[in-house]
């Protein structure tokens, strides 16, 4: 067989040509004198028969082959020469990929060209975000240079895998002690303003949107209350607050977590968690407000949370100005046995699920997880390290006092592609991968820790001072094209023979973090990452590497299918969904959400009610999300379903017998989570 094509050091293709492999040898023996040109000929001829049984060689596994040639043949100076030389180019490569061209960086930018300006769907086109973006290459670039080893940095501009967040010097996300932060007041930072312990609603919003701003810009992902409802209902009581009062509270929270102030001109990501109901670990507690203690319990407060979720409900519900959707927070609901289904604020929040699908709703009923763990990892000093915990409060939450220090997620297709039929060389593969991804957030804790410990994240450090609770998280992508890949396209993710392949993935990659857990003391979770930006990246690096390799979307625009979630567009049958993934769901310890995605808004709160209760009671999945259709119209605001254009916009064109477009179209999108499973938006 003849070697016809080799592989670049980019992962492209190019056509073999063995006269570059005569003129490199020739020009080695040139420099030291060792041989002459017909000596030159001999040794590449020697060369490129190694070669011929060879698919598709990489560069450097020529030049290894030339080396050898040299070193067997007993040309010793020119070996060395050759080794030398190899290695100062190596060298300059790697500089090359370390710096970061000015010019072309900003442009890229500011020309919209880098697929980093639109990674991100919560940061606009701005000069703060100008700054991230290159501010981020320098950093991602020292990440990868001088902090991770340097298989881990070829592995990740290979495509094998993905390291998250390189563009920040920072942990990934967290999850905070409301409670500490209303006791204590936001303080600590010398040289920073301090503030008292709040002893007022609109003292406590406001130390809440500065806590959660300031975070933010300590840490790359979401910042997460938990029992938001609980903690805050004792303000309510001590003020005997109206309703209205308290609903203005909402207001000004909402909107002002919603303001573009973070890094980058991005809005704070942040997720807040409602209990409904009181915890019972928490209703016998007294709460303290202004450092004074209250008459009265947790548990004594039930009429004024309901006014809190009713006002927080309410203000989601009526968007801004424009009629928009509020992003964040991003609410995530505590469905446990004692859930009022038929209490009047239920109500509220189906019909708010139903139009615009904003809640995160947390399986109490029927899974894994307790309502007391988002809150008890902080005290949980003894914990049995071969058993894989639950990080708690979904995929943007975290229970108070963890999180996860940083996020590597596998290039799952790729291994079905490279490894196709042969399912012990796929795992061997995967194991060689996670272990790189073990190193990557050991190193990353320690360095993390480290800048913690120096005071570059001060808040951080007063208000955590240790990541010993925080999650190292690893995470698989494309785990439907893996399987189509490895059964030549047989077999998918909604087949009995894929779906057991994926049980057995997600099995195989728990047994090793459990390894992982008790050989390094520190914790590990499976997550269902997003993977907004890698999912494309992937599937990229792949096809310039594998024109033939099964992927989704079309060859300009190919992705792969998020975690091992159902191929888009497969079901509209929710039912259908749930059985199909419940299996797969229940086996990630960390951040994972089945969205439910429907057509248009469901067609009533009760019949979104029915839905989720049934969903929840009979399928042992940890989260799920309803994901209706809808468009927004600058004029008219809320649109059910999918439009172009506005249905009542074009009504009053053509009654007022209009010839042309009323510059109103709707922009269309199914809920602010659109863009996290499947084909990502």
């Amino acid at each position: 067989m003849t070697c016809t094509q080799v592989t670049k050091r980019d992962g492209s293709l190019a056509p073999f040509d063995g006269q570059k492999i005569r003129q490199a040898v020739a020009a080695a023996g040139r420099a030291t004198n060792e041989f002459d040109t017909q000596e030159a000929q001999r040794l590449s001829a020697h060369v490129i028969g190694q070669l011929a049984g060879l698919a598709c060689p990489g560069i450097e596994t020529i030049q290894n082959h030339v080396e050898e040639a040299l070193v067997v043949a007993g040309y010793w100076r020119t070996a060395r020469a050759y080794i030398v030389y190899r290695e100062q180019h190596a060298r300059l490569r790697a500089l090359r990929h370390t710096l970061v061209d000015v010019e072309s960086t900003m442009d890229e930018y500011l020309e919209q060209r880098d697929w980093r300006v639109n990674a991100n769907a919560n940061q606009g086109y701005s000069l703060g975000g100008l700054i991230l973006n290159v501010a981020g290459k320098v950093t991602a670039n020292y990440w990868l240079s001088h902090v991770y080893s340097p298989e881990a940095g070829h592995a990740h501009r290979e495509g094998d895998l993905h390291i998250h967040d390189l563009d920040m010097l920072s942990g990934y996300c967290a999850g905070w002690s409301l409670r500490q932060l209303l006791t204590e007041g936001f303080n600590g930072v010398p040289g920073k303003v301090e503030a008292t312990p709040p002893r007022h609603m609109s003292a406590a919003i406001g130390q809440i949107v500065n806590f959660l701003g300031t975070l933010q810009n300590e840490w790359a992902g979401a910042q997460a209350f938990s029992s938001f409802d609980t903690y805050m209902a004792p303000f309510v009581r001590r003020d005997a607050m109206s309703y209205a009062a308290v609903k203005q509270a909402m207001q000004e929270l909402i909107y002002n977590l919603n303001v573009p102030s973070r890094w980058g001109t991005q809005t704070p990501f942040t997720n807040l968690t409602f209990d409904w109901t009181c915890p019972a670990d928490l209703r016998e507690q007294i709460p303290y407000l202004g450092g004074e203690e209250m008459p009265f319990t947790y548990g004594d407060l039930q009429p004024e949370m309901d006014m809190i979720n009713r006002a927080y409900i309410e203000v989601m519900m009526a968007g801004d100005a424009k009629g928009r959707a509020f992003t964040f927070p991003i609410p995530t609901y505590n469905i446990t046995p004692d859930f009022d289904w038929d209490h009047p604020n239920t109500k509220r929040l189906f019909e708010m699920t139903a139009r615009y699908g904003l809640p995160y709703f947390q399986n109490f009923l029927n899974s894994d997880l307790e309502p007391h763990m988002v809150r008890s990892m902080c005290c949980r000093l003894q914990l049995d390290l071969r058993e894989l915990l639950k990080r708690g409060n979904g995929l943007f939450g975290s229970a108070e006092q963890t999180g996860s220090i940083g996020v590597v997620t596998v290039n799952c297709a790729r291994l079905g592609h490279l490894h196709a039929g042969d399912e012990a060389a796929l795992m061997a593969r995967l194991d060689t991968l996670l272990a790189l991804g073990r190193d990557v957030l050991e190193v990353k804790r320690k360095f993390v820790q480290r800048l913690i410990d120096q005071g570059l994240y001060p808040y951080t450090r007063r208000y955590l001072g240790t990541l010993r609770n925080h999650f190292s998280t690893l995470g698989v992508n494309g785990v439907n094209e893996m399987i189509r890949n490895f059964s030549g396209d047989a077999d998918d993710i909604t087949t009995p023979a894929g779906h057991a392949m994926a049980v057995r993935l997600l099995d195989h990659v728990r047994l090793r973090m459990a390894e992982f857990q008790e050989a390094t003391g520190h914790l590990y979770n499976l997550e269902a990452t997003p993977a907004e930006g890698t999912t494309y990246r992937f599937a990229r690096e792949d096809r310039k590497r594998w024109p033939d390799i099964l992927q989704a979307g079309t060859p300009e625009q190919p992705y792969y299918t998020n975690s091992t979630q159902l191929p888009v567009g497969y079901t509209d049958d929710p039912f259908e969904a749930l059985a199909r993934q419940e299996a797969l769901q229940g086996k990630y310890t960390g951040g994972t959400v089945l969205h439910l995605y429907m057509n248009e808004a469901i067609s009533s709160p009760q019949a979104c009610k029915q839905l989720v209760r049934r969903a929840l009671s009979n399928f042992r999945l940890p989260y799920i999300t309803i994901t209706p259709t809808f468009s927004i119209c600058p004029k008219h605001g809320y649109l059910s379903g999918h439009h172009a254009f506005c249905p009542k916009c074009d009504a009053e064109l053509l009654a007022q017998q209009a010839h042309a477009g009323c510059g109103c179209a709707a922009a269309t999108g199914s809920s602010t989570r659109s863009n996290q499973e499947g084909a990502p938006a």
